[in-house]
């Protein structure tokens, strides 16, 4: 009966931990998006949000904003004949890139053939989830850039979100095989869910599936917009009123910009918008609210992280 019990337990177990072990994945990376203005995108990122203007190790036709010295925003060029989407890829913090590659191919995860060596001395590579969205894997470099002389609204980036067609199919990568937790869901009635997301498996940055459909037969204009709140990123603040009065009073709001408002997690929120609709959202680390439809199931993020 024992030896049964044992059996049964182990096919129980999720690939995740079942086979070869995965690498430590503590956090977001980045965003990385497109602009079709970058002088505009520059002043929003440099001058409106506080960031850290670097080259991009990876991209020598990229810009980095950063937000601290292992978090920022990936911005591009539009490439040529490009449709509303602005956004490249989204990407994950690992303690082991070579690592992570390897246990991706040992679940079947179509995978390079080798890790990307960055000019800062980080290690990357990207695959694409089952939707075909492009997903990124950083090994931070072992000094990372300091930021000295910026002055961000928030110093961390606590979520990033994505358009989801089907939260199953995304299910079988970022829970089953990555070790993404449950942390929250809702939706903007009580009845339907709207968002739904999930931590990093060591760390409490998350990532939220925005599964809110597009418009059916709207115009590119309005395609970018509704994909630009969606394709989006969360930085966090300690106290909203304080950070929005902030940017105010020096003169950082000459941006589109919605708020403040408590949103349906029960948490301060504010958004702003790059000139491309890319939303920025920044919102409080912890809520003031009962949150609807589902309580939080695991610790919120802080700045300390």
């Amino acid at each position: 009966m024992k030896r049964i019990f044992v059996v049964l337990l182990s096919l129980s177990l999720p690939a995740a931990v079942s086979g070869q072990a995965r690498p430590a994945i503590t956090g977001i990376s980045h965003i990385a998006v497109y602009t079709s203005h970058p002088d505009t995108a520059e002043k929003y990122y440099v001058h409106d949000i506080g960031l850290f203007k670097g080259p991009d190790p990876e991209n020598p036709n990229g810009v980095r904003y950063y937000v601290n010295s292992t978090q920022f925003v990936e911005v591009l060029p539009l490439p040529a004949g490009a449709g509303p989407d602005r956004l490249d890829h989204l990407a994950y913090i690992t303690a082991d890139a070579e690592a992570l590659r390897a246990y991706l191919a040992a679940h079947k995860v179509e995978v390079p053939a080798r890790v990307e060596h960055g000019s800062d001395g980080s290690l990357w590579f990207h695959v694409k989830d089952p939707e075909g969205n492009v997903v990124g894997f950083v090994q931070p470099p072992a000094q990372p850039l300091s930021i000295a002389g910026a002055n961000p609204i928030g110093h961390r980036v606590i979520h990033v979100g994505m358009s989801v067609k089907s939260r199953d199919t995304e299910d079988a990568f970022y829970r089953n095989i990555l070790g993404f937790q449950p942390y929250w869901f809702g939706g903007m009635k009580s009845d339907r869910i709207d968002w739904v997301s999930q931590q990093v498996p060591e760390g409490h940055d998350w990532l939220e599936y925005m599964l809110s459909p597009l418009p059916a037969n709207a115009t590119p204009e309005v395609t970018q917009k509704q994909l630009g709140v969606l394709n989006h990123l969360s930085i966090g603040v300690l106290n909203m009123e304080k950070a929005v009065t902030t940017l105010d009073s020096e003169g950082r709001l000459d941006n589109q910009h919605v708020g403040p408002q408590i949103g349906r997690d029960g948490k301060w929120q504010y958004n702003l918008f790059d000139p491309d609709q890319t939303r920025l959202e920044l919102m409080e680390y912890s809520n003031v609210e009962k949150p609807c439809c589902s309580p939080f199931t695991a610790q919120n993020p802080s700045p300390a992280e």
